[in-house]
Order: structure tokens, then sequence, then C-alpha cells
């Protein structure tokens, strides 16, 4: 053959495979394994293995971190992830499929240092180098904006999809879709769809500043619509969702009619490990963890352009035992050593492990309150949300200490908010109080956010996890004394960009609210640099009556366990 010609036609398979028009496999990168897409006969295969691979919610933790595992009633700390050693990982596996699909679903862009000082930019070489095939926008994706949000997504090789983010043209009136809705991969013939959806709450969840421009709708909106097209008119052979709406809401999903004829939802969001699959009444969830510390394994068997089996397994990434990629380990020392320096300066030391992994309390929202109420002595309480980034940090220096960087403050906060007080009643915080912990462990799972219990210090609340909504709570302590409904109290949490000025920590009517010259970013700063070491040990602020301290999951009812 002629060489041009060869070269042309290697160019034009590459082509296909990234947009779904020819039927081959996906992306080639000069790392991945050959993939042919027909015999040598030319003749489509009728038996052959499809495999799926997905990452989620590695929140910008680029390199091997510490990880926090639960084994026989305890906690266990291992090293895990990094994004040479995921490539490694990731290429080995796809060594073992003659035909594989990379994909991620979300929170590529928060949850570092780095990525928030060039606004996600360092991360996209990082990605395209691994030659992911299809992405989903997750619900931190708008941290820097919408236009900022689409340039990210649009620099990525790989295709995206999204079905329910659309262009707000203003006074209630939606656009067209920001992203494709759908995708298709054709393999020998047979065509497997997906659909995205991204978490319809971000507006309520998170600063609505960052979502302005953009109207969420949730996926029961179009999504029988879009399984309908997959289906009956492209003849798909397997619809998958790809989901940034956290394990319940998905679980939920996967009971609702709305979801009939989906074969699985490939979920994120809440850092769930699903190790073996939540059947629901139409479709199959699974979930892979956080932090690159996991890849979600599914294998496909297809006889005759039909699925006839199906294999699901939650793989490790031990950092310890794998060979990062020289390739991608050359990028992220390009991309990080204008600020390595920075990222990497101690401001302070802990005693004992800080992690973020139990719904109720953890040692790093218990240090972040104490810094708060260290800075702030006269308010009555401080507030901090339920977040869930943030890897486990355990490793001691030779000071025999844990040493906390500046980098860390930002893996813990990645948005340095301003730091907000004002003042409310007792009966708006008890109010208040109870629309969280449903928000946590609503019985209906739909109604479920995807954050963890909110954080606080100054404040004793008991409550009853699995009760009754709006009748969970049994006490509340303000410095130690019983909670006066009609007492006003002084409060402070941080500024949620685009919230009302009466907004502070989703309570609404707040009273005489002030921005103070103060991040939380400063406040960390400064508590470390005059209480290091420190051991913020949980000291039961919050305690559920019904649920153990160490409750790993707010999913219940189902065939499934945190580990």
């Amino acid at each position: 053959m002629n060489p041009s010609k060869r070269e042309f036609l290697k160019k034009l398979g590459a082509l296909g495979a990234g947009t779904g028009l020819f039927a081959a496999s996906p992306l080639a990168s000069c790392d991945s394994p050959k993939k042919s897409v027909a015999t040598d006969a030319g003749i489509p295969k009728e038996k052959f293995k499809v495999t799926f691979l997905q990452t989620t919610d590695v929140h910008c933790q680029i390199h091997p971190h510490d990880e926090l595992y639960w084994e026989d009633g305890q906690t266990a700390f291992k090293k895990a992830g990094g994004y040479a050693n995921l490539h490694t990982f990731i290429q080995e596996e796809r060594a073992k499929s003659e035909y594989s699909f990379l994909m991620d679903t979300g929170d590529m862009f928060q949850g570092s240092m780095l990525s928030v000082k060039t606004e996600g930019k360092a991360i996209v070489p990082i990605l395209n180098a691994m030659s992911y095939d299809l992405y989903l926008p997750g619900n931190w994706e708008v941290v820097y904006n919408k236009g900022p949000m689409q340039q990210l997504m649009g620099a990525l090789h790989g295709s995206k999809v999204c079905a329910n983010m659309y262009h707000d043209l203003g006074d209630g009136k939606r656009g067209e879709l920001i992203f494709p809705p759908y995708f298709i991969w054709t393999v020998n013939g047979v065509k497997f769809g997906f659909v995205g959806y991204n978490d319809h709450l971000i507006p309520k969840r998170q600063s609505p500043g960052y979502s302005e421009g953009i109207i969420f709708t949730k996926p029961e909106e179009n999504l029988a619509y879009y399984v309908d097209v997959l289906k009956n008119q492209e003849q798909c052979a397997f619809v998958g969702i790809l989901s940034h709406t956290g394990l319940s809401q998905e679980i939920a999903l996967s009971n609702n009619p709305a979801c009939e004829g989906v074969d699985y939802i490939f979920g994120a969001d809440t850092h769930e490990r699903v190790r073996k699959p939540i059947q629901g009444k139409y479709a199959k969830v699974v979930q892979p963890g956080a932090f690159g510390s996991f890849l979600g394994k599914l294998v496909l068997e297809i006889d005759n352009g039909k699925i006839v089996g199906d294999e699901y397994a939650l793989l490790d990434i031990p950092a310890d035992k794998i060979k990062g990629s020289d390739r991608i380990a050359k990028i992220i020392d390009g991309v990080e050593a204008p600020y390595l320096e920075e990222i990497s300066e101690v401001v302070g030391y802990s005693t004992i492990p800080l992690y973020r992994y139990f719904v109720i309390e953890n040692p790093i929202d218990t240090m972040v309150t104490d810094a708060l109420r260290w800075n702030m002595p006269d308010v009555d309480f401080v507030l901090s949300n339920g977040f869930r980034f943030c890897p486990p940090l355990v490793t001691p220096d030779q000071t025999g200490n844990i040493p906390i960087t500046r980098g860390f403050i930002y893996d813990m906060l990645p948005v340095d908010s301003i730091v907000r007080r004002g003042e409310v009643t007792g009966q708006q915080l008890w109010d208040w109080m109870e629309k969280e912990l449903n928000n946590v462990f609503a019985e209906d799972a739909s109604k479920r956010f995807g954050g963890w219990v909110i954080k606080f210090n100054g404040m004793d609340v008991r409550f009853h996890a699995f009760g009754e909504e709006n009748k969970r709570v049994e006490s509340i302590m303000v410095k130690g004394a019983p909670l006066e409904m009609n007492k006003t109290y002084s409060i402070s949490a941080c500024e949620r960009e685009g919230d009302p000025a009466d907004v502070v920590c989703r309570m609404n009517n707040v009273k005489n609210v002030k921005n103070l010259d103060l991040t939380l970013h400063d406040v960390m700063l400064n508590y470390l640099a005059e209480n290091s070491p420190v051991t913020p040990s949980p000291r039961e602020a919050a305690v559920a009556l019904d649920a153990p301290a160490t409750l790993l999951t707010q999913v219940s009812g189902v065939d499934y366990e945190f580990r």
C-alpha cells in the first residue's frame, strides 16, 4: 500500500473512533494497545467482548496519596492513585481487551492548589494524555463559571455528553443544550449508547454564582425520550447513563419508570465505592470511588448483536505496586513546576491522621471549625459545609508529626471563601438543622443532597438520622446551654458566591449579615501558625442516636457496603 494512503487511512480510523461515525475503537494514543474492529477477512465478529473503564471525582489529585479503607471494622491507610500510576494500570487493563472504552464522569478541574492557580488549565494536558474517550461534566466543573467551564471541557480531546445543562437565555427561558445529550460507540456493527446527566441541584448545593447562565433539569424530564432514541431509533444493544448526581439519586433513578431500557448507571459525585452493582428495578448502578484511587471495570459479552453477559469489578490502584507512566509523570512535572514550591510549603502539623470519610464527623472538619472558632471567639457557634472532597493525610515527616502543606489547605478548601457572620433565632436554627439532616438522610433517596452532615463548633446536636422528616432533632445545645427558640444567636460561616445578602450556609433570613475581612484560608493559616501541632479529634458535637459515629455512607436499604 502507498505510504501516504496508509497514513491517511490511519488518521481516518482515529477520527471515526472519536466521533462514533465509524465502527472503530476509541481514540488511539502512542500507549494504546492495538484494537482491530473486524476479523482479518473483513467480516464483523458475532461473538466478542467490550470493556468499559470509569474514573470519577479525581478532584485534581494528580499524585499518589494516602487513602482510607474500611477493613475489619476499622480504618486502614494505604498509598493509592496518581495519574501516572492510573495510566499504567488503565493501559494494562486495555491490553486485556480487544475493544475498550475509557470515560470520566466529572469533577476533574476542582480540588487542588494547582487547579485553582491555573483555573483548571493545568489538568487539561494530563487528561488528554490519558486518552479518555468520553467525559461528563461534574457538579464542580462550574466552579470557574460557565464560559471557562465550556473552554476547559472543549479543550479535552474526548467526546462530551450531558442532557440536562442548558444555556439560560434570561427570564427563565431555556436555550440549547451546552453539550451533546448522548454518544454512540460502535464496535463490529453493534452500538453502545450513553446519555449523560449532571446534578440538577447544583445551584442549591453550591454557590449559585458559579452556575449562573446555566439551567439544569431533572434527568427524568427527558431520559425516557433519549432512551427511546438510543434503543429504538439507533438500535443500541446497550444503553448506559453517565451520571454525576450521587449514589442516592442514582439508585432512585434506577427505580424510576423513565429509566426503563437502561442497562447501567455509571455514577459519580458521592465518592462511593460500589464493588458489586446495585440492582434497581430498571438498571444496575455502580460508582468507582474518588481521587483516582479506583477504576471501575465493566465487561460485556456480545453474541450476535445482543448482550449475553456482564461482569463488573471495582479495581484498586495501589501506588506502591505500580510503575507510573514516565510520559504522564513528565507532563505532571511540567505543569506543576511553576507552583511546586508554594504547594509544598509546610504551614502546620497534625498529630493524628486527617481525613473526611465519615458522614457525621471527621478530623479535617474538626480542624476547620476549630480554626473558625479560634479566629472568632466572640461568635456563639461556627458552621462549615459537609464537604466530601480531599484525600486523607496520614504520613508523618522527620518530626514525627504529619505536615500540613499550603497545597493541602487547597485540597481541603479549594474555594477560598470570604467569612460571613450574622444573627439567627433559636427557632431558625432548629428548622434549618432539620432541613440539613433531611438533605443527608431523607427516606426518599431522590431528596438527598450529595453532601454530608453540616459541621459546627459551639453547638451540640443529638438527632435520629433515620427518623421522621422534620422530627429528627432531639436536642440542641449552644455553648453548653439548651437552645432557646426566641433567643438570638451569633453565627459565622463562609459566604457562597451568588447567595442573597441574608443567607448564611443555606440558612435564610439571617439578620445583621456582615462579610469579614477574612477568608477561609486566612482562618486556617492563622490558626495553624499559632496552634501547631494540632490534634483535631472529633468531639461528638453531632451524635446520631440511631447510627454509629463511623457511618461511611448515607445510602441505606440496598445491598451495599463502603470499604
